[in-house]
């Protein structure tokens, strides 16, 4: 996949922004909160419906503006064109494929596939295990079209069955049981589909790590999840009388945990800054990987400010990485510094666009 040109109007700080771009690196430079990240975050809300930064439309727009717009024109792997627009006004969203509007937000997801990595991701090593039932999500539901539908089945029938838990008398015990068959059967699916993905995942990922981490480091990762034991819908049954007494599930896949090691060692306690970054970009990288292999298109990879806390042997491994045409595409890049990016660009020998962010404004 290409944005060959981005249409930006009121989102967050940006006024307006039309800019084009080129096919394989694409820099923006400029001082801390003039805007950079926020191009990126409008690129990724055209892959997935929603901001990157804000939970709420409300936050995304800009300050003073009644809606905001973006518009992407991408070029296909089939060398066809098609333009994704989104107007959100008064918080209500609309999202159109070469003028046609979804009906479900759903839909759009995976049609451009797109990878991240920002300074939030230090959430996937020090945050809740959440953080990373979320990473698996993203990934999934961008090959797979039915898991979105599963989640959704499943997290619905959890809330009910937590609404029942809570309730005062003693609850039907013909209602606890439909919601927890509705838990059991899609939980499987889910279950089935997280495991297959660790599974593809790993080997990618020790690869990756390797190319651009350091050899005598070991990286790992491990999926855990209450199915590992049987049935679900034994546990819950086993367990339900503990789970009113605390008012919410214990068991389920909405507690599944993929932990992240090094040399053997949880690496939100062993890991420096530098190893934690290399960690979490091999991973995203690992994730691109396995996304252009499962979806058949290459996605799109943002890079937001990865250069912080990295020596420059492991940048100029990053860099080399993705300017390899066979490996990676389209490439978005964000830096504090026109000197060191353009030293960097330079050094790729790779066909590049710089842009200049100040206020909001990009020249």
């Amino acid at each position: 996949m290409l944005l060959e040109h981005l249409f930006v109007q009121d989102y967050r700080n940006i006024l307006q922004a039309d800019l084009d771009f080129s096919p394989k690196l694409n820099c923006f430079v400029g001082k801390n909160g003039m805007g950079k990240t926020n191009l990126l975050d409008a690129v990724y809300c055209l892959s997935f419906c929603h901001s990157s930064l804000s939970l709420t439309d409300q936050m995304t727009l800009r300050h003073g503006a009644e809606c905001y717009q973006l518009q992407g024109t991408y070029r296909l792997p089939s060398a066809d064109k098609t333009v994704i627009g989104c107007v959100s006004k008064k918080g209500h969203k609309q999202f159109k494929r070469d003028g046609k509007e979804y009906q479900r937000f759903s839909d759009h997801i995976g049609y451009i596939p797109l990878v991240m990595v920002s300074p939030q991701d230090t959430e996937l090593i020090g945050g809740g295990s959440d953080e990373r039932r979320r990473f698996m999500d993203i990934i999934i539901s961008q090959y797979d079209n039915e898991y979105l539908k599963l989640l959704i089945s499943y997290n619905k029938a959890v809330q009910q069955r937590n609404a029942l838990l809570k309730m005062e008398h003693e609850p039907d015990r013909e209602l606890f049981l439909m919601w927890e068959q509705t838990m059991a059967d899609t939980g499987q699916k889910i279950y089935e589909k997280r495991r297959s993905l660790t599974d593809r995942l790993v080997p990618i990922f020790s690869d990756m790590y390797s190319l651009i981490g350091v050899d005598r480091e070991q990286v790992s990762l491990s999926y855990i999840s209450h199915l590992e034991r049987g049935d679900l819908m034994a546990q819950l049954d086993e367990n339900r009388r503990r789970d009113r007494a605390v008012g919410y599930t214990l068991n389920g896949i909405h507690k599944d945990e993929l932990e992240m090691n090094l040399d053997g060692y949880p690496i939100r306690r062993e890991g420096s800054q530098g190893q934690n970054k290399s960690y979490l970009v091999a991973l995203k990288l690992a994730q691109y990987r396995l996304l252009r292999e499962a979806c058949g298109k290459r996605p799109i990879l943002l890079l937001d400010d990865i250069f912080d806390r990295l020596d420059a042997e492991r940048v100029s491994r990053i860099i080399s990485l993705v300017s390899d045409d066979s490996k990676f595409g389209q490439v978005f890049i964000t830096d504090v510094d026109r000197n060191h990016i353009d030293g960097i660009l330079d050094g790729s020998g790779c066909d590049h666009k710089v842009f200049t962010v100040q206020e909001g404004e990009v020249i």
